[in-house]
């Protein structure tokens, strides 16, 4: 879902920069809670796992490309906040450095897979993680769910912006059909990947995953929690 330079005009691009950079802005103040000497180290290992996932592009058509995100599957693990940390460091690079993504569309890339994605997938993740019954077997599949809805979201946020200020001689329905129908099938499998790393995680360290910590906290007070003896 990279966009490239000049594919938005002016106003949208310098709109969507500003949006971004506020959203990092408010993600450095609030990582500032969630980062310990469990998730720091797991926020390098999640940048450099979505870095490498989204290497792998899928052509979507008009000058765009499709691919896996992982803005859902970094929020379980790290937090919203970092990992919308993780997902601009990530598109930084890949804009300065790889060509993917412009420059002056870096801002609408952080916006769609950044604050998009991870808000989307975080916000799913915990209305089931409040629905569901409390345990940890439940924290990989809501994650799955969580991933799955916040890629035909993010592709429906960017076609919102192609209508108000796309420059590409493309129709907007073309537009609408190509991302979801293409974005759809990507949601699977980036609810496939999210389930099974995070599955993968919570069965082995439960602790390190920060969506799971609540679950893994009453799960030990309910063990430590001392009888009281009958009198």
């Amino acid at each position: 879902m990279h966009v490239p330079d000049g594919f938005l005009d002016a106003p949208t691009s310098v709109t969507t920069g500003a949006v971004a950079a506020a959203g990092v802005a408010l993600a450095l103040r609030g990582a500032r809670r969630e980062l310990d000497d469990r998730t720091a180290p797991m926020a390098g290992l999640v940048a450099t796992f979505v870095f490498a996932a989204q290497m792998i592009n899928f052509p979507v058509g008009a000058g765009t490309s499709g691919h896996l995100m992982g803005g859902a599957l970094a929020a379980v693990l790290v937090g919203p906040w970092t990992a919308i940390l993780c997902m601009a460091v990530v598109l930084l690079v890949q804009g300065l450095l790889m060509a993917d993504g412009g420059i002056t569309a870096l801002g609408t890339n952080i916006t769609l897979m950044g604050l998009v994605t991870v808000g989307v997938g975080w916000g799913v993740f915990v209305v089931l993680r409040r629905l569901l019954p409390a345990r940890t077997s439940r924290v990989a599949s809501s994650a799955a769910v969580a991933a799955f809805v916040s890629v035909p979201v993010a592709a429906l946020a960017f076609t919102g912006l192609f209508a108000v200020g796309g420059t590409a001689p493309v129709d907007l329905q073309a537009v609408l059909v190509a991302m979801l129908g293409w974005h759809t099938l990507i949601g699977l499998g980036e609810a496939a990947v999210t389930g099974l790393v995070v599955a993968s995680v919570v069965a082995t360290r439960p602790d390190l995953v920060r969506g799971a910590r609540p679950l893994v906290a009453s799960r030990d007070l309910e063990i430590r929690t001392p009888e009281v003896a009958a009198p």
